[in-house]
């Protein structure tokens, strides 16, 4: 069967749910890679100026909350409905975007991005078994492999638009986000129809205790459970992609010298990845690693399909860690496109395979149970992800952190940081009392307190997720 006749099978509403999910990911990545510079940027840019231990709680709990959340919408979707639960999704999406580009207290931050969790977790179980449920044994393969390729473009395109029009306002980011999400109403309402399902009629409070019981009897399996537990690590290294190198970069990076040279090479390319002062934004860098995953996940996936799943898993993961460990080598940013490709070779090896793996090792008659902690890791990863990228980078990468103790030092004499004397302040005042302009001042710090170790630990927690994945396989897989 060609490939042509096989786009044929789908039916309108595996489109319809296709482009939902690329309108929700464009929002949801347009929004995300930017949280964490707009939750720690200087005031008087128009960001919160929160602190990075903040930041990283906020972000590590707030998500990892929106992981755990599939496990229980799924049952309340099976009960009352995908379209219902897709506007209920819709509507918490779409208003909760907004508030987060107006709320200003940490407490009115971390409720609001509560509040987008929750419609996030309501949206992911449906669009998921709305894929499932129109594809069939023939057709799945290539049905799942164009959802993850829509995933992926959609969180690519998604931070190139948001960057463009952060620089206008910190407001805008979020408008898009929640503009982006109101194209899915239109096509939930006039476009999605309901797939085939038998209605839970079971009292909702049995559902969710059934899901209790099915979890806990997944993860009674030591050798399943071993595997989560040693996944969350991998995620937990992972997620510094969003939760750090945003930050890392805006602080440490010389990206003025990016943008002249991609500015030679081709002025168009330089304004869209650039700032109106002449520099790259840090979201454009990172986001260069969705651009090498809709690029080469493909060949990547053929590449390693006739290989056992838990050996890409392992090899994936060492690959992703050596390119986080050698992220900041040096401070040029030209040097992160080449690491950022190595960690992605690393990403798309491994993280497409878990799941192949999961159904692999569960027994016949329980794989639906042990699919259902598939997410389990994912908000492990993400919570220790947040604890990490929080006080761990404050005390040993805060560019600020790190100023105030070599202030201390020198017995300078500079105001608190308030509303009335900004981040940015502190930065200029310390500068000009040390005699240093901003850049000498920078490259002063980094030399003087190696903030490029903080990549050594993440990527120490990779390294050791490998080596116990090694040992995970040889001891449980080749004893079985």
């Amino acid at each position: 069967m060609g490939l042509g006749n096989t786009f044929k099978k789908f039916p309108r509403t595996f489109w319809v749910a296709n482009t939902m999910e690329l309108f929700e990911r464009w929002a949801w990545y347009g929004m995300f890679i930017l949280l964490a510079l707009y939750l720690t940027g200087s005031k008087d840019t128009g960001a919160l100026g929160f602190s990075q231990t903040q930041k990283g709680i906020l972000m590590g709990t707030v998500v990892g909350i929106l992981y755990f959340l599939p496990m229980i919408t799924g049952a309340i979707a099976d009960r009352y409905g995908y379209k219902k639960i897709l506007l209920i999704s819709y509507t918490i999406l779409s208003t909760g975007y907004l508030l987060m580009g107006f709320v200003q207290t940490y407490t009115s931050m971390f409720l609001v991005f509560l509040y987008v969790a929750l419609g996030a977790g309501l949206f992911k179980p449906v669009i998921t078994a709305t894929i499932a449920k129109t594809t069939n044994d023939k057709t799945a393969s290539v049905g799942f492999g164009i959802f993850y390729s829509i995933v992926n473009i959609g969180a690519f395109i998604g931070p190139v638009f948001a960057s463009q029009f952060r620089e206008i306002s910190w407001k805008f980011p979020f408008i898009i986000a929640s503009l982006a999400i109101a194209v899915n109403f239109i096509l939930v309402i006039f476009f999605y129809k309901e797939p085939e399902r038998k209605p839970d009629t079971t009292p909702l409070g049995k559902s969710l205790l059934k899901i209790v019981q099915n979890l806990w009897i997944a993860i009674s399996d030591i050798k399943f459970l071993i595997f989560l537990i040693l996944i969350i690590g991998f995620w937990t290294m992972y997620n510094q992609l969003f939760f750090t190198l945003p930050v890392f970069i805006e602080q440490w990076v010389h990206s003025a010298a990016m943008y002249e040279k991609i500015h030679d090479f081709w002025p168009w390319l330089a304004r869209v990845m650039g700032t109106g002062d002449r520099h790259i934004n840090p979201e454009m860098i990172v986001n260069i690693d969705a651009l090498y995953i809709v690029i080469f996940q493909v060949l990547i996936s053929s590449l390693i399909q006739k290989y056992k799943p838990i050996n890409t898993i392992i090899s994936g993961f060492l690959i992703s860690s050596i390119g986080i460990g050698l992220w900041f080598v040096t401070q040029n940013g030209f040097y992160l496109f080449i690491t950022i490709f190595v960690f992605a070779v690393g990403e798309m090896s491994s993280s497409p395979r878990i799941m192949e793996y999961i159904g692999k090792i569960a027994p016949k008659d329980k794989v639906a149970l042990y699919m259902g902690a598939y997410y389990l890791p994912f908000a492990g990863g993400n919570f220790f992800a947040g604890l990490i990228s929080g006080g761990v980078y404050e005390k040993v990468s805060g560019k600020l952190y790190l100023l105030k103790e070599e202030a201390s030092k020198r017995g300078l004499k500079l105001p608190e940081i308030s509303e009335e004397f900004s981040k940015n302040d502190y930065f200029a005042m310390a500068a000009e009392k040390m005699n240093m302009t901003q850049l000498q001042l920078t490259d002063y710090l980094w030399t003087t307190y190696q903030p490029y170790n903080f990549w050594i630990i993440v990527s120490g927690i990779g390294l050791g997720t490998t080596l116990l994945m090694f040992l995970y396989d040889r001891v449980f897989l080749t004893r079985d």
